[in-house]
């Protein structure tokens, strides 16, 4: 709240919105656009429609990133073909994200500081945009089976990509509440969320279409040849992940900058904002011993939501090794899954309406784990590990994918995963909303976001450490149905029901 003229505690008058573009009158769009009748969350002016839709188009110039590099192209391919060996890949690359989450687990609590401190947040997300851009260009050099010191390069770009895009979120989603009112906010994050994943499956249909099934498949939609003379043998649509995400983002995020205004500089020295933000942080962990439900589900829901970030970041690199999946397949998976992810989305409200916050997390999380142990039973020869296929036998269908009884089933499986983690994360925000005092929310939300980035390095650390000790990578994936499990453990512990405030 701030100090209006009267000298009363209230929201500021909203002040005289700027004029927009000559374009935006002639077009009948400037009442439309401006929209500035409430003040924002924090009691500023609120962002103009045409403000507020560019904050959410960066979401969807950026996320990308995650389906193209983390999960369905750069990642199985790095694994499979840069590593040139599925067990030694995914212990790789989970050590790249483990040591991704351990910088971003040290750092941004310090950024988080900065952003609540600070002011201005659009220098902080233009200066990690470059650098996330930077860093996805030279994907392309990934050629396969590199050793050493390549190998490390390649590593080092890939986990500065992953520290730099978190970075960005840091800044970018700090500007939420100052741009839109309070009734406006769960509507305009979804939004952002939905272009995020909107633009994710736009990339990976341009990609297949473009460069993976040209030469392919006799469709007469589909090019004959490759785009730009792009060479599938020398995996160069694998290689283009980098490059063409990066082009994306460079082209999507221009209206965030130009239209979404963005806080005044709060003049308070960079050591004063972060020593403010972090003791404002370790106030409210201390304040958790009288609120020990809360403290209870926030530790639950550290080990459930790192169990589901591990069954993403590993997800298509053990689809791809074991299936032996190409660029093909895993440009199908990956939409195919993302489709079914924002089905998730309304799976995740119509459980928790129905059956309440807490069943829905056992619901959700608890099938997520036993799905995850069935596709670890699948394999091309087996399915439920019981059942011998023949590898030889006719084609279930002519197209050249996904022809096999064990990759259907597998898929059926994993289509079943996406919605349930999806729900799962929905589940985990409203479960907080049920339980917080409505006094506290803001301060345990922000310690519920900071526990998800505060320790995404332990389950993919951890089971990128038993894929290397066990020489497995099924046996490695028992990792994420540990945490999963663990944080399910803890949930029998949360009650459903509003803590009062202290």
């Amino acid at each position: 709240m701030r100090s209006s003229n009267d000298g009363q505690l209230g929201p500021k008058e909203p002040d005289a919105a700027p004029p927009l573009s000559p374009v935006a009158d002639a077009t009948g769009l400037a009442g439309w656009l401006h929209n500035r009748h409430d003040v924002s969350t924090t009691g500023d002016v609120q962002a103009s429609r045409l403000g507020q839709i560019s904050w959410a188009l960066y979401e969807g110039a950026r996320d990308p990133f995650v389906l193209l590099i983390t999960i369905y192209m750069f990642a199985p391919y790095f694994a499979n073909h840069v590593v040139g060996d599925g067990v030694r890949g995914q212990a790789y690359a989970g050590s790249i994200q483990a040591y991704s989450g351990l910088i971003i687990a040290l750092l941004a609590p310090f950024l988080g500081a900065i952003a609540d401190s600070g002011g201005r947040r659009k220098p902080w997300v233009a200066l990690y945009t470059l650098i996330l851009v930077a860093a996805m260009f030279p994907l392309w050099f990934a050629m396969p089976h590199q050793t050493g010191w390549n190998l490390f390069l390649i590593g080092a770009l890939w986990a500065t990509c992953n520290v730099s895009f978190e970075f960005s979120a840091v800044f970018h989603n700090s500007l939420l509440p100052t741009i839109t009112s309070h009734k406006r906010l769960a509507g305009l994050s979804g939004l952002a969320l939905s272009l995020g994943n909107f633009a994710g499956i736009i990339l990976l249909l341009f990609m297949l279409i473009a460069f993976s099934l040209p030469g392919v498949v006799p469709w007469s939609f589909i090019p004959a040849h490759p785009l730009w003379g792009v060479s599938q043998a020398l995996h160069e649509p694998e290689r283009l992940a980098g490059p063409v995400g990066a082009i994306w983002l460079l082209v999507f995020c221009i209206p965030f900058f130009l239209f979404t205004p963005d806080r005044p500089s709060s003049n308070m020295p960079l050591g004063r904002a972060m020593i403010a933000g972090v003791k404002s942080v370790i106030g409210t962990i201390r304040s958790l011993r009288h609120y020990r439900n809360v403290g209870t589900y926030l530790l639950a829901r550290l080990f459930f939501n790192d169990g589901m970030t591990a069954v993403l970041v590993f997800g298509g690199i053990y689809a791809s090794s074991t299936f032996h999946w190409g660029p093909i397949q895993m440009l199908l998976y990956g939409i195919e899954l993302s489709v079914f992810a924002v089905l998730g989305g309304f799976v995740g409200g119509w459980l928790d309406n129905r059956f309440g916050s807490k069943r829905a997390i056992f619901i959700s999380i608890g099938g997520t784990t036993l799905a995850v142990l069935v596709t670890l039973t699948m394999a091309p020869d087996r399915i439920l590990w019981f059942i011998p296929y023949d590898v030889h036998s006719a084609p279930v269908w002519s197209l050249p994918f996904f022809n096999t009884w064990p990759e259907l089933i597998f898929l059926g499986i994993v289509n079943f995963i996406a919605v349930l983690i999806t729900a799962g994360y929905a589940n985990s925000r409203t479960m907080l909303a049920r339980i917080a005092p409505p006094e506290k929310m803001t301060e345990f939300f922000g310690l519920y976001s900071l526990s998800g980035q505060s320790t995404s390095f332990l389950a993919t650390g951890f089971v990128s450490w038993l894929t290397l000790v066990s020489d497995s990578q099924r046996i490695g994936l028992l990792g994420e149905v540990m945490f999963l499990a663990i944080g399910l453990g803890l949930m029998f512990l949360v009650k459903e029901e509003r803590t009062a405030a202290v």
